[in-house]
């Protein structure tokens, strides 16, 4: 091996530590700030309703913007998106952490949504483009999955100590150092990427309406939170939201250069990662709101303890995603491995079912920690390389967009519905059992909302089990027996390429990409 390879490879993997280390931060900020919360709404006087928008703010535009970013990746080039999101969003932050009042809270966030929406499409076509296909491709985002997946749980602990030992503002104040490292990292370690062609030209029209319905959506599940499901505002933006998306999905199939090519959703492995995504974020997201209740109204554990009893899950993600997945990738079908974790992650849920007013941490506890970090660590692996599979360069960053769309949704809707699943169950429990502790109607409601996350996890190995049909993989530079169209099946890749049109020949003709005759190196690791 060559100096200059060996040199080239040595910045590619720095690279991607660095971008994601980026992504860490975006995730931990969202999760610092909900056990901060408290802490901020008493120093600023915010009114119950301007606490929810202090969460809302962000999560609306971020939703909202998130196509509109990869897109702008995708044109001006990710490495100038990567960078302008990254210092957007710690200044951002360092403006909500010194906020004089609520408003200028409220704008902090929303601005810290913005410039999140930029990055986070940026880095994972950073990640994916550097690392085409083969191994090397399932260690990259073995390593992305490992950090991206434990950042709730890092944010929740350090929001703990930061909000108990300093105060509240420190949690949005330690974003600013923080980003400094990966800033310096992608300015040395990261290649400039070739921005598309001149001629290609923004949707506009396009950008509004996904801006505007996925925003909608966004704030349907936030609305069903506080008024309900039945609710006419819930349901007037749930209604608005759905007339936008679709007047969206017909302008994309008569566009030229449209904003979200349909294509990318056709791709049934695709298509697999991202519904399976969603599904699994739905339960996460949702189970780590009711752990958190749980430990510190049932069980009485202070912001920080909380932090420290999240740790397990934190570090068993980050083993699955980079260690244990990426072992399973180099012997399994990329479906497989999903089905499985998925299936963990779900049966390790029902153990909470099991939890009482009086359980300990360990073994219960515990265990279910574990069985869930490992279990979604390992299915997140394959899903987030897959978000790229077989897309041309071009499509890179709107690629991206769509697996954080789909968790973003997927979060959303698990908070809000598993949420009010347990509201319902809780003082339902209340009226039936007249005299019962109210630690024992919560647990009551926990569970309701366990059974439900569960269920998603399952549903999520079905998808993967029927949308992911990737080959084992083959030895390292083999090409897949067969493409991933079944279409393509009986024809040689140049006739396929023929028998398309040209802005559907990419994922054969792309060099760059993990293309359809590198469909089984897609998610290979060592």
């Amino acid at each position: 091996m060559s100096h200059a390879k060996t040199q080239g490879d040595r910045r590619r993997w720095l690279a991607v530590i660095f971008v994601s280390a980026a992504q860490l931060i975006v995730i931990a900020n969202a999760a610092i700030l909900n056990v901060a919360l408290p802490s901020a709404q008493a120093d600023l006087h915010i009114s119950d309703d301007g606490r929810q928008w202090v969460l809302t703010s962000y999560t609306l535009v971020f939703g909202g913007l998130l196509l509109l970013g990869g897109r702008l990746g995708d044109l001006l080039g990710r490495k100038r998106v990567f960078l302008v999101g990254l210092v957007g969003f710690a200044a951002a932050s360092a403006m909500g952490g010194l906020a004089p009042t609520t408003w200028v809270l409220l704008t902090a966030r929303a601005l810290q949504g913005v410039f999140g929406a930029l990055l986070a499409p940026a880095i994972l076509s950073l990640i994916s483009l550097s690392f085409p296909y083969g191994k090397d491709r399932a260690k990259a985002f073995g390593i992305f999955a490992a950090v991206a997946t434990s950042g709730s749980a890092v944010g929740l602990l350090l929001g703990g100590v930061l909000t108990e030992y300093l105060n509240w503002r420190w949690g949005l104040l330690i974003s600013v150092p923080l980003a400094a490292i990966p800033f310096v990292g992608a300015l040395l370690f990261v290649q400039n990427d070739e921005k598309a062609d001149r001629s290609t030209r923004l949707d506009l029209p396009g950008a509004v309406l996904a801006t505007v319905g996925l925003a909608g959506l966004v704030y349907g599940f936030s609305l069903a939170q506080t008024h309900g499901w039945g609710d006419a505002v819930t349901l007037g933006t749930f209604a608005g939201a759905v007339i936008l998306l679709a007047v969206f999905t017909l302008l994309q199939a008569r566009r030229r250069d449209p904003l979200l090519p349909l294509r990318i959703l056709t791709e049934r492995n695709r298509l697999g990662a991202y519904v399976s995504a969603a599904l699994g974020l739905f339960s996460f997201y949702g189970v780590s709101l009711f752990l958190t209740f749980y430990l510190q109204i049932v069980k009485g554990y202070s912001p920080a303890l909380t932090g420290v009893a999240f740790l397990p899950v934190a570090i068993a993600q980050a083993v699955g995603a980079s260690w244990i997945g990426s072992w399973l990738l180099g012997r399994l079908r990329p479906g497989t491995v999903m089905t499985g974790g998925y299936l963990i992650s779900g049966l390790s849920v029902l153990l909470l079912l099991l939890l009482d007013a009086d359980s300990p941490f360990s073994p219960l506890l515990l265990l279910a920690q574990l069985g869930l970090g490992l279990g979604l660590g390992v299915a997140l692996n394959p899903a987030t390389s897959l978000s790229n599979h077989g897309v041309r360069d071009e499509d890179s960053g709107v690629a991206s967009a769509m697996i954080n769309i789909s968790q973003q949704v997927g979060g959303s809707i698990g908070t809000a519905l598993l949420n009010t699943l347990a509201t319902s169950a809780t003082a339902g429990y209340l009226v039936s059992h007249a005299g019962a502790p109210s630690h024992d109607a919560l647990i009551h409601g926990y569970r309701i909302a366990y059974v439900w996350a569960a269920g998603a996890l399952f549903a999520a190995a079905v998808v993967s089990l029927l949308l992911v049909t990737l080959g084992r993989p083959t030895p390292e530079g083999a090409k897949s027996a067969g493409p991933a169209d079944p279409a393509e099946e009986a024809q040689p890749a140049e006739t396929a390429a023929k028998a398309r049109p040209a802005e559907e020949a990419g994922p054969v003709e792309t060099a760059g990409a993990a293309g359809v005759a590198d469909a089984p190196e897609t998610a290979r690791p060592a």
